[in-house]
């Protein structure tokens, strides 16, 4: 029984992470500033061929 309420528990635990990081848009705010950085580290890289 008890090795039933620790699964209940993680699964538990694990639903109100996920609802807290789409309630807020947490994933999609860190795919922002990824992209933010990225777009900065591309931006300044020398190019071989002008488009």
């Amino acid at each position: 029984m008890e090795v039933f309420l620790i699964i209940l528990g993680v699964l538990v635990a694990l639903f109100v992470v996920t609802f807290i990081i789409y309630f807020f848009n947490i994933d999609m705010k860190l795919v922002r500033k990824v992209y933010d950085f990225l777009g900065k580290h591309y931006d300044t890289m020398k190019r071989d061929k002008k488009l």
